[in-house]
């Protein structure tokens, strides 16, 4: 009888030990999925932002707002640039699809790739969002957000600015411009003929760089090269569709010593301020939206695509006019919101859960 009794106590006792050992399987499995008890790590998400640009001003605050709003969002990011050369940035694009990353930020894709470029992203279920990337047919590929600034008002703004300080109607203009090819500028470009058509502008001399390698300096020498067949009076201003081509404008006129043009530009950086800021400088107003919102905007946009939750197939962001006039001595880029209202500041997209995770990251 004791020794049926002790095979018995033996057999619950084995029996016991099997199935706490299953019970601490499946418990083990679940923290490793969720990350909520027990000492195993919840896997950090990792985002690419990859950005088909020169490695300027724009470009750095740009994505200074996706990595700092990334990380306090506890991400991690890493970012990326081709400095316009579509070839290296296909091959950039391709290379981070096949990486772990949950989450990609494309900046600056052209029509004729993009499209097929980052097909195979969405087919992995990867989460992405586009700021100025054309698409094949104008179609955007399902769950894809795009992004861009509001380049009509940008343009209109701009060119509404020229019109006002013009004492010509219509209004002479030295127009900077590249393209066709990069949808900002194409955009601007749209509202530029509408109001030539109008009769609003007149242009004088189209300029523009013949690469993206050295668009400061190639601009300089190109408008450098005609400001001696127009002599005071017959130019009312330059046009610059994007700063960079401005900035080689300015120096141009620097250089010929010209101060009787003035100088209009869009999008904005601590090297224009300063540039607007000099004494008797022609650079007169810019329109422009804050480079390092559009970064911060484009994650939390990520952000909830990666929560699962509803996002726009479009969103652009608003623009600002910025006149010489209202800039301070101690004026940069992170203190414009004092001189111009709303600057840099949006709540677009952000969520309460969003503030928590600032909280728990310390940002």
């Amino acid at each position: 009888m004791k020794r049926k009794l002790f095979s018995m106590l033996m057999i619950a006792a084995v029996v016991t030990s099997t199935l706490v050992g299953c019970g601490t399987g499946k418990t083990d499995d679940a923290t490793a999925s969720t990350g909520t008890q027990g000492t195993t790590e919840t896997k950090k998400v990792k985002i690419a932002v990859i950005r088909n640009l020169p490695s300027d001003d724009h470009t750095k605050q740009f994505l200074d707002g996706a990595v700092q709003e990334g990380k306090a969002l506890g991400y991690e990011v890493d970012t990326f640039i081709s400095n316009g050369d579509d070839a290296k940035f296909q091959e950039l694009v391709g290379q981070q699809i096949g990486k772990n990353y949950d989450g990609l930020i494309i900046s600056h894709g052209k029509v004729e790739y993009s499209t097929d470029m980052l097909k195979p992203a969405l087919d992995k279920g990867m989460k992405v969002v586009t700021f100025d990337t054309a698409f094949k047919d104008n179609v955007i590929p399902k769950g894809i957000t795009s992004t861009a600034q509001d380049d009509y008002a940008l343009a209109q703004l701009s060119l509404d600015e020229i019109i006002a300080r013009s004492p010509n109607k219509p209004a002479k203009i030295l127009k900077l411009w590249f393209g066709p090819g990069v949808p900002p500028l194409d955009r601007r470009e749209e509202i530029y003929k509408k109001y030539e058509s109008e009769g609003k502008i007149k242009t004088v001399e189209l300029i523009g760089p013949s690469t993206l390698d050295d668009v400061q300096g190639e601009v300089s020498s190109r408008v450098g090269a005609v400001l001696s067949k127009y002599p005071a009076g017959s130019i009312d201003a330059i046009w610059g569709s994007w700063d960079e081509l401005a900035k080689g404008g300015y120096k141009a006129m620097q250089e010929a010593k010209r101060n009787d043009i003035q100088l209009i530009s869009i999008d904005i950086s601590n090297q224009d301020i300063n540039l607007m800021m000099e004494k008797d400088s022609i650079w007169k107003a810019t329109a422009a939206v804050d480079p390092k919102l559009i970064g911060t905007v484009d994650m939390r946009i990520l952000a909830k695509k990666l929560k699962g939750e509803e996002t726009p197939e479009t969103f652009n962001l608003e623009a600002n006019l910025i006149k010489a006039e209202q800039l301070k001595s101690d004026t940069i880029m992170t203190t414009l919101s004092e001189v111009v209202p709303g600057w840099g500041k949006s709540d677009a997209f952000n969520e309460t859960w969003m503030d928590e995770l600032r909280k728990a990251n310390g940002k």
